[in-house]
């Protein structure tokens, strides 16, 4: 590395144990992951517990529309973190410099322009969804104080990928821990103490992220030398720019057809009435926490691919996938037997409505068994992302809206299956975009992209 390139908040991930890399860069993301999914969770028990199964049902409806707005932003810093990850493994400080500027001010317009936007679409939105009537009010609330904090994610998830790429999964989940007992405790406050109800929970949890956001930056400046700009650095740079864009637009795109398609999902399953949307939304908040292995895993993952194809190390990504995928597998393996004997229990914990628990049980043990495709569309993306090969990140998307859209249709149409369409729908989903993905690398177009020092 050249100049003050390298401290100890920074590591490159071009040297050693390919495996013993990803893995120490992924436990520090697990926790922070965690910790963020504990976010929803304590939204989902108090407002259920407290604020009854009508309340927790509002929050669900609006899940799907809140994670499109937020995703296009985090899209944008994923296309960001390929970049600096690349170049920073290349060795190129004074463009990963550049690279940072420019990046946060793409990302901080776009983010005040999808705040404005779904505050003012809010209920145009759900009733688009045939949200019912009962839970409408309390749904646009929600939504309206959650989308409202857009900024703060935006900035929130700009900065992590920013650290990640420089090699640090760390300093983020310290910040994570004191954001998330913040979290707790004014979620008590205001739902409980207060009495705002939903209002309070989406507020609670911009408030925490908002706080999480602001330390990591303040600490970037501090405590990074690449936050050491000088003029030429922060002057802002139309191709520089440009390349953040070109990365991160189809990443957020993908992620927003992957949006569109939990929309649709969540509007099958409000077709089937209230019971049935709190069962989806207790659900979908265990399966957000399993998916966080997968998910930090992959992020690992990416950056690993990032910097060792930025210094034109091809076989260490190979290896380093492959390494991966055996452990992806024995999580899945793992999570199966868990839900097969304790699903009950464990939706149980969100609610205490019978019937919602006992469609719950089911419905996760159902989900469990595609684990494995979910797991490998998982592992496979952070390869590809890695590697820049950014294209295909749309395609994947599609393939999950056709999966989506096309599955629900067809499942809920039939009697015989009612409200299983849901949850069948997202393993089948599953099951052809982890099929895919993998035929994906096994093509091995992904290598023609992103080796920058060979470039250079």
């Amino acid at each position: 590395m050249k100049g003050d390139n390298m401290n100890r908040y920074t590591k490159t991930m071009t040297s050693g144990s390919e495996f013993g890399c990803i893995i120490k860069f992924t436990i520090p993301l697990l926790f922070g992951n965690l910790f963020q999914q504990f976010y929803n969770i304590v939204d989902s028990v108090i407002v259920g517990q407290y604020l009854g199964k009508n309340a927790l049902a509002a929050v669900g409806a609006t899940g799907s529309i809140t994670f499109l707005f937020y995703t296009l932003c985090i899209g944008l810093s994923l296309g960001t973190g390929i970049l600096i990850a690349q170049h920073f493994g290349a060795g190129n400080e004074d463009y990963v410099k550049k690279l940072i500027t420019n990046s946060s001010y793409v990302v901080a317009v776009f983010g005040v322009v999808l705040t404005a936007l779904s505050v003012v679409l809010a209920p145009s939105l759900l009733h688009l969804l045939e949200t019912p009537e009962t839970i409408f009010d309390d749904a646009v609330g929600y939504m309206r104080i959650a989308c409202a904090g857009t900024v703060a994610v935006a900035a929130y998830n700009w900065i992590n990928a920013v650290m990640r790429s420089l090699g640090n999964s760390s300093v983020p989940l310290i910040f994570l821990i004191v954001a998330s007992v913040l979290n707790v405790a004014l979620d008590l406050i205001f739902v409980i103490v207060f009495g705002m109800g939903v209002g309070g929970a989406a507020l609670a949890t911009i408030i925490a992220q908002g706080v999480s956001a602001a330390g990591c930056i303040i600490f970037a400046f501090i405590k990074f030398p690449q936050f050491r700009f000088r003029r030429e650095h922060a002057v802002f740079d139309m191709k520089t720019a440009m390349n953040c864009i070109s990365k991160g637009v189809p990443i957020a795109l993908q992620n927003a057809f992957i949006s569109v398609s939990m929309i649709y999902l969540q509007r099958t399953a409000n077709t089937f009435g209230d019971t049935v949307i709190a069962t989806y939304t207790a659900t979908m908040r265990v399966e957000q926490l399993i998916q966080q292995p997968f998910f930090s895993l992959s992020t690992a993952l990416s950056t690993f691919t990032g910097q060792n194809l930025g210094a034109g190390l091809l076989d260490r990504c190979i290896r380093g996938y492959r390494r991966s995928m055996l452990a992806m597998a024995g999580f899945s393996v793992l999570m199966l037997g868990v839900f097969m004997l304790f699903s009950g229990a464990i939706v149980g914990f969100f609610v205490n409505d019978a019937e919602v628990i006992a469609i719950g049980e089911t419905a996760l043990r159902l989900s469990s068994c595609f684990y494995l495709f979910l797991g490998t569309i998982h592992v496979t993306r952070g390869l590809l992302n890695g590697a820049g090969d950014v294209n295909y990140a749309m395609i994947n998307g599609f393939v999950e809206v056709i999966g989506r859209i096309g599955f629900a249709t067809i499942l809920a149409s039939v009697p015989e299956i009612g409200c299983w369409a849901v949850w069948a729908t997202s393993g089948l989903t599953w099951f052809i975009t982890g099929l895919m993905s993998y035929i994906r690398y096994r093509g091995g177009r992904w290598k023609e992209h992103g080796i920058v020092r060979e470039k250079a």
